[in-house]
C-alpha cells in the first residue's frame, strides 16, 4: 500500500527548495560580486567596481554595504548626483550612520567647490579656481576627471606648462584616447616651443575625432605660425628685408601669448630693422625680446646697435658692456663695444662743425667764411654788455677754426681721435687762447679793416690775420 503521507511531505520539501533556491543563490552571488567590487576599488578600477556593485544590488536590493561602496566610488569620480542618491539609500537602510552622513556632507562641499572653480575659471580668476580644485575637489574626489582637466587648463592659463603636461599625462595613462587631455598636453608642449611633440598630440586627437574643433584650431594654428616664421627667416637671409619685416610682424600676430617662440621672432625682427637703419623700431623689438628673456645675449647686442642708430651712446655702451660680460670670449661683441665707447667719447666733445654752423663736407673757403662772420659777430669789443659770454663764444669759434682749417687736424678729428689728449686740439690744454692767460695772443687783420685796426668804439681792439 502506497504511503500517501510520506509522498506529500516529500512534495512539500521539494517545493520549498525550488522556491527558496533563487534567494539563496542570489544572496551568495551578491556577496561574491561585492567582494569582487572591493578588490577593483583597491586597484583603482572604478568602472569595473561600479558594474559589480550595481549587479550585487540588483541581486540583493537590501545589501546596504553595496550602496555605501557605490556612493563612495561615485563621489571619488565626482558623479555627485548619483552618489548622493546612493548615500541616501544607504542611510535609509542604516539610519544614523555617522561616517556616511559625514561623507555625504563632504560630497556636497566638493560639488559646490567644483561649480565655483568652473565659474572662477570662466571669469578669469585662475589662481582662486585652482585653489578650489586642489584643496577641496581633488581632496574629496581624487578620481574626478573633470576636475583634473580643469586643473590642466588652469595650469596652462597660469603659464605652468610643465605642470599641465604632467597633469594631462596622468589622465592619458588612465585613458590614452582622452581627447581633451591630448589637446591640453599638446598645448603644454606648444607653449614650451616643443612643436614636434605638440603636433603629434594634436594629430593623434584628430585621428580619433577629425572634427574636434579645438584640436583642429590648435593644429592648424601651429602650422600657420611655423609657416609664417619660416618665411620671415628665409626672406631675412635672402636680404629681402622689408618683406621680412612684415612677415615677422604677421607671425607675431598669430599668438601673442606664445612667448617661448615669439622671443625669437622679436629678435629676428630687431636684427632686420637694425640692418635697415630703423633704430627706434629695432629698439622696441629687441626690448620685447629681452622682456621675455633678459639673458638673451644676442638681443642685448642688437639693442646696443639700435641705440647707436638712435645716438643713445650711453645706452649702447651699457647694453654692449653687459653682453661682453656675459660672453667675454666673443670678439664681435668686444668690437661693437669699442665702437660704442668711441661714439660716446666723440659725443662728449664739442662739435666744431656745429659751432661754425657748417656741414661736415664744407670746403676750406666755407670754413673761413663762416669763421670770419662769427668772429666779427662775437668779438668782445662788439659785445660790451655781455662780454663774458662773447669771450667764451669767441674761444669756441677760434678753437673750431684752428682744427677745421688744418687739413691734418681736421682728418684726425673726423676719424674720432681725441686731439685734446694729443695736445693738438683747440680750446684744450695744448690749444690756444685768443685772450692770453698763458696761451698765445691771437691777432686778426681783415682786408680793408677798421680804422686803427680795431672796431668803432672798441678801445684798442684785436687784429685778425688769415
Amino acid at each position: 500500500m502506497i504511503n500517501f503521507m510520506g509522498l506529500f511531505h516529500t512534495f512539500v520539501l521539494v517545493c520549498q527548495f525550488i522556491i527558496l533556491q533563487p534567494f539563496v543563490s542570489a544572496s551568495g552571488n551578491a556577496a561574491d560580486l561585492f567582494e569582487k567590487a572591493s578588490q577593483s576599488i583597491k586597484g583603482g578600477h572604478y568602472t569595473e567596481a561600479l558594474n559589480d556593485l550595481n549587479s550585487a544590488i540588483e541581486a540583493d536590493p537590501n545589501l546596504s554595504k553595496a550602496y555605501h561602496y557605490r556612493a563612495t566610488v561615485l563621489r571619488q569620480l565626482c558623479r555627485y548626483e548619483q552618489s548622493e542618491r546612493s548615500y541616501k539609500k544607504f542611510l535609509e537602510l542604516k539610519p544614523g550612520h555617522s561616517a556616511a552622513e559625514k561623507e555625504l556632507s563632504q560630497l556636497l562641499q566638493a560639488q559646490s567647490a567644483l561649480e565655483t572653480a568652473q565659474s572662477l575659471y570662466e571669469s578669469g580668476n585662475f589662481t582662486k579656481s585652482l585653489e578650489y580644485i586642489e584643496k577641496v575637489v581633488l581632496v574629496f574626489s581624487p578620481a574626478c576627471t573633470k576636475a583634473k582637466l580643469l586643473k590642466a587648463r588652469l595650469l596652462i592659463a597660469d603659464k605652468d606648462y610643465d605642470g599641465a603636461i604632467a597633469e594631462s599625462g596622468f589622465l592619458l595613462k588612465e585613458d590614452e584616447n582622452n581627447l581633451e587631455a591630448l589637446l591640453l598636453r599638446g598645448r603644454g608642449y606648444y607653449y614650451l616651443a616643443d612643436h614636434d611633440v605638440a603636433t603629434r598630440h594634436y594629430q593623434k586627437g584628430l585621428r580619433l575625432d577629425p572634427e574636434h574643433s579645438e584640436l583642429k584650431k590648435a593644429y592648424f594654428g601651429l602650422k600657420n605660425l611655423l609657416k609664417k616664421s619660416k618665411s620671415a627667416e628665409d626672406n631675412a637671409s635672402k636680404g629681402k628685408l622689408r618683406v621680412a619685416v612684415e612677415e615677422f610682424k604677421s607671425a607675431l600676430a598669430v599668438d601673442p601669448d606664445h612667448r617661448a617662440h615669439n622671443v625669437n621672432l622679436h629678435l629676428g625682427l630687431c636684427k632686420v630693422l637694425v640692418r635697415l637703419g630703423r633704430g627706434k623700431d629695432a629698439l622696441n623689438s629687441c626690448s620685447e625680446a629681452l622682456h621675455i628673456n633678459e639673458e638673451l645675449i644676442d638681443a642685448l647686442v642688437q639693442r646696443g646697435e639700435a641705440k647707436l642708430l638712435t645716438e643713445d651712446w650711453e645706452g649702447a655702451v651699457e647694453d654692449l658692456k653687459s653682453a661682453a660680460q656675459k660672453s667675454p670670449q666673443d670678439m664681435n661683441i668686444r668690437e661693437a663695444l669699442m665702437r660704442a665707447e668711441k661714439a660716446l667719447k666723440i659725443s662728449k666733445r664739442k662739435d666744431y662743425y656745429k659751432i661754425l654752423g657748417i656741414s661736415k663736407h664744407a670746403s676750406a673757403a666755407d670754413i673761413k667764411r663762416a669763421y670770419k662772420k662769427l668772429a666779427l659777430q662775437w668779438h668782445p669789443d662788439k659785445n660790451v654788455d655781455n662780454r663774458e659770454e662773447a669771450e667764451a663764444k669767441f674761444r669756441e669759434i677760434a678753437a673750431a677754426y684752428e682744427v677745421l682749417s688744418d687739413e691734418d687736424k681736421r682728418t684726425r678729428y673726423d676719424r674720432g681721435e681725441d686731439l685734446e689728449e694729443s695736445g693738438m686740439g683747440g680750446g684744450g690744454g695744448g690749444g690756444f687762447n685768443p685772450f692770453g692767460g698763458g696761451g698765445q695772443q691771437f691777432h686778426f687783420t681783415f682786408d680793408g679793416g677798421f680804422p686803427g685796426g680795431g672796431f668803432p668804439g672798441g678801445g684798442g681792439g684785436y687784429e685778425f690775420h688769415f
